[in-house]
């Protein structure tokens, strides 16, 4: 029985990977701030016949992620894969997010991180074995306004796991990490958010479901490669940062703004989750639903990415032997 522990397992892309792990008959351990989320996630997963810990614990405090572990290898079992997806953010302009704000998501979605890779590899490496993935995001290679705390962390994660792929390489160890680069999503992240905004917050488009989050996250533990990049957009926006990156700069500070608006008023004074999480069960969706995609055409493709390459170089070595008899 593969056992999975999920931070920021109460909402969003942590739900949805919980949700995906039970029905694939993995055990969970499910770690995040929020008590009325995480036993929601649990009773989802009993429905799914998987057997779920629920771990309260704040992923800024490493001391608490480690005691997760703890628990979750004496309750469960040895920890198979660990997942990192807790997060929070301010979305704001730089000058108007405080110095606390920026310690803050760095501390949650950055050094969160940190905390659980440190306490998967604490596990994992004596045994030689096991995945970390780590959810990372488009925007750990281009970062957009509004978004320089998170932007700022998930670079930062992405540095962070490329050092560590190649130390685990170096001493030729068989516990693998992976990064699931991940696009624009629905999920209620943006109900919660602090932010200076007047209007309420959204995803840019195109918006994914956080179930093709969860495919993604699941494939990846499965199959471990480097990275995995899902959607389009995904694809996209780190070509266009990385081969026009001043085009871009202007394209973003031109639309990119607004595009993370909507038209409906907020009110400033708003509770949000920065510093403790919010009563109640967010659940995996916030509200768009109605716009957003419940799969991935390129996900499906970089899935099926070594036999379509296959195909690719059989059907080029056919041309040019056709061609080479017709000379």
């Amino acid at each position: 029985m593969t056992v999975v522990v999920i931070t920021g397992a109460s909402s969003g892309v942590g739900r949805a990977t919980a949700r995906r792990f039970a029905a694939d008959g993995a055990d969970l351990a499910l770690v995040a701030r929020g008590r009325d989320g995480l036993e929601a996630a649990r009773a989802e997963c009993d429905e799914l016949g998987a057997r779920a810990l629920v771990c309260p614990a704040d992923v800024a405090d490493a001391a608490a992620v480690d005691a997760a572990a703890a628990r979750a290898e004496a309750e469960v079992g040895p920890i198979d894969v660990w997942v990192n997806c807790a997060m929070a953010a301010v979305l704001a302009p730089v000058w108007e997010t405080t110095a606390d704000e920026f310690r803050r998501a760095t501390e949650v979605t950055y050094l969160g991180y940190v905390h659980g890779t440190l306490a998967a590899l604490a596990r994992m490496r004596p045994r030689d074995r096991g995945v970390i993935v780590q959810a990372g995001s488009a925007l750990s290679y281009r970062a957009i306004p509004l978004q320089a705390s998170y932007c700022a962390a998930k670079f930062a994660i992405r540095g962070f796991t490329d050092a560590l792929r190649c130390e685990l390489r170096h001493e030729g160890s068989r516990v693998r990490v992976t990064m699931v680069q991940l696009p624009g999503l629905n999920t209620p992240q943006f109900g919660q958010v602090r932010t200076t905004l007047r209007r309420h917050p959204r995803p840019v488009a195109p918006v994914w479901q956080p179930e093709v989050a969860a495919d993604a996250i699941a494939f990846a533990a499965a199959h471990p490669r480097r990275e995995l990049w899902v959607g389009h957009s995904t694809v996209a926006t780190i070509a266009g940062g990385m081969l026009a990156p001043r085009l871009v700069d202007r394209y973003l500070a031109r639309t990119n703004i607004q595009a993370q608006q909507t038209d409906i008023p907020i009110d400033p004074g708003r509770p949000d989750y920065l510093d403790a999480p919010l009563p109640g069960d967010p659940g995996a969706h916030g509200r768009f639903d109605a716009e957003a995609k419940a799969s991935s055409l390129q996900l499906a493709l970089a899935k099926r990415r070594r036999p379509l390459l296959a195909a690719a170089a059989a059907g080029l070595a056919g041309a040019a032997a056709a061609a080479f008899r017709a000379r």
